[in-house]
């Protein structure tokens, strides 16, 4: 077992970072928006404001004095608490995926974070070092991965106070004594995102759209700070008021959205790469901010291939993995692990055979009989119904129109209709084997694939017209945070049967060690 470790000392500077950017606003509202108010609200604001600065940052100080870790074989262990002390331990076999951030901060201290994602939903279930060197994420993310493989393989390891020792190690360059466990030798790289990919990216995603509500909304603070407005004497609105003027400006304004569209895309998915190896995914992004992703074969719960309108005219599609652990890219917080959101179809139906040759996609789907169209179409909608009421007791004048109300009514039906036509058209579905698949959407589809053995739980429902025309809605459960539904409507109830019988088989998928 390693010595029990405190965190480091520049997680205190990292959180009080994370202060002085939660607290901007506040400062700049109550200190120079609101400089000169004599209002009570103001006045007692600001000694909340700097009661809460104040006890936030003795917190920061005194949780890096109290929180302390180790590891051992099977375990992390976390103690904190000074006079009520308390220690959680969690094993390493609840480890559902690991996320590794390194932002410009870290790149300054030669430093990086990590968290250990499990698939509990209790507070405290991710393990997190937020600040933590590079050489020593390293080593423990090697040696979590390869703990259960050394306990299944029956090998001996010792852990002592500078690192593991096993029979395939190296010393880093940086730290001779520390020794991490070498890589799999096999990882096979999958995909690497080029300029053509980081280009396609960025209009697919309609990314150059961002920069105007960003501009709108920095002028809109700034005037409101320092009235731009009064002091320029209307400069802006005489200059948009010649057409010339306009026209350049607008096009100055197109360049200036497609640059920054194509620059934040290269930052976001720049040196995108996936690889995998026997056991592990591995997926890294970002120029500026690294994120690198690693989740095991066997805790992926399902695979998920989603299109837009926009991807499917472009022939793209987005493969995400679901597994049981929350993700964390960065900011974000995903419950699912994006491959590339911008993969040629083909492509991704590759990369899915190749990362996770156990899994099967099948091409042909079995789609819903016509008598299901009935269903769809016959089926009251809530929604229009109620906005049909509201507009009826509102009766809004539109361009003139006094009856304009009936024409938004008419026009919503339509549309509700027209979403549950293609609704139709898109939804399939198939049971090969140990395998089921689903594949629903209007605008977008998503087809959903997951393992018999992975589904947790089955479920069929039957409404009064279902039950008229002999059909079923049937429904899975996969462990998730939250646990994750994939249903599909309107299926012939002898499909629902199977289904059952279907399920009923797992008991020869599941094995007993």
């Amino acid at each position: 077992m390693t010595r029990i470790k405190r965190y480091s000392p520049l997680v205190v500077l990292f959180d009080l970072g994370k202060l002085v950017r939660n607290s901007f606003f506040f400062v700049i509202y109550l200190y120079v928006i609101k400089a000169g108010s004599a209002s009570l609200f103001i006045k007692y604001g600001r000694i909340v404001f700097l009661l809460a600065v104040g006890w936030t940052f003795l917190s920061i100080i005194y949780k890096w004095f109290t929180h302390k870790y180790e590891l051992d074989h099977q375990s992390f262990h976390l103690y904190k608490g000074l006079f009520s002390k308390s220690e959680q331990t969690i094993p390493f076999s609840k480890i559902q995926n690991v996320n590794r951030h390194t932002s410009i901060f870290h790149r300054m201290f030669n430093m990086t974070s990590i968290h250990f994602e499990t698939g509990v939903k209790d507070e405290g279930s991710t393990i997190k070092f937020d600040v933590i060197s590079q050489t020593e994420a390293e080593w423990m993310e090697t040696y979590v991965k390869n703990a259960g493989r050394s306990k299944s393989a029956g090998l001996r390891h010792e852990i002592n106070d500078e690192g593991l020792k096993v029979e395939q190690q190296y010393c880093t360059t940086e730290n001779p004594g520390v020794v991490i466990p070498q890589e799999d030798p096999n990882r096979a790289i999958h995909f690497e995102s080029t300029k053509k990919d980081i280009l396609k990216a960025s209009f697919t995603s309609l990314s150059f759209f961002v920069l105007i509500p960003l501009i709108g909304s920095f002028y809109y603070k700034i005037n409101e700070i320092f009235h731009l407005e009064d002091s320029t004497g209307g400069l802006f609105k005489q200059l948009i008021s010649s057409w010339w003027v306009t026209t350049i400006l607008v096009i100055i304004l197109i360049i200036a959205s497609a640059g920054f569209g194509i620059v934040r895309t290269h930052l976001k998915y720049g040196n995108y790469k996936i690889s995998s190896d026997s056991s592990h995914i591995y997926i890294t992004r970002g120029i500026i901010d690294e994120t690198a992703f690693t989740i095991s074969k066997e805790k992926v719960q399902a695979i998920e291939i989603n299109q837009s309108m926009m991807k499917r005219l472009l022939g793209l599609a987005e493969v995400k993995l679901r597994s049981a652990g929350k993700l964390n890219f960065g900011e974000e917080t995903l419950e699912t692990s994006t491959l590339y959101p911008f993969l040629p179809i083909n492509k991704a139906y590759e990369l899915v055979s190749d990362i996770l040759p156990s899994y099967t996609i099948t091409q042909e789907m079995i789609r819903l009989p016509k008598k299901s169209l009935w269903v769809r179409i016959l089926s009251p909608s809530w929604f229009w119904l109620i906005a049909t009421i509201v507009l009826y007791y509102f009766k809004p004048v539109i361009w003139g129109v006094e009856q304009a109300w009936i024409v938004l009514s008419a026009a919503l039906l339509v549309c509700i209709l027209l979403a549950r036509l293609l609704n139709f058209f898109h939804t399939s579905y198939v049971m090969n084997g140990q395998f089921i698949q689903f594949k629903t959407g209007a605008l977008t589809t998503s087809l959903f694939v997951s393992k018999r053995e992975k589904v947790i739980e089955v479920k069929m429902t039957r409404n009064i017209i279902q039950k008229w025309l002999g059909l079923a809605s049937i429904e899975t459960t996969n462990r998730g945070k939250p646990v994750h539904h994939s249903s599909v409507e309107d299926v012939p109830v002898e499909l629902a049967h199977s289904f059952f019988q279907w399920y009923a088989n797992r008991k020869n998928d599941i094995r007993v060690e």
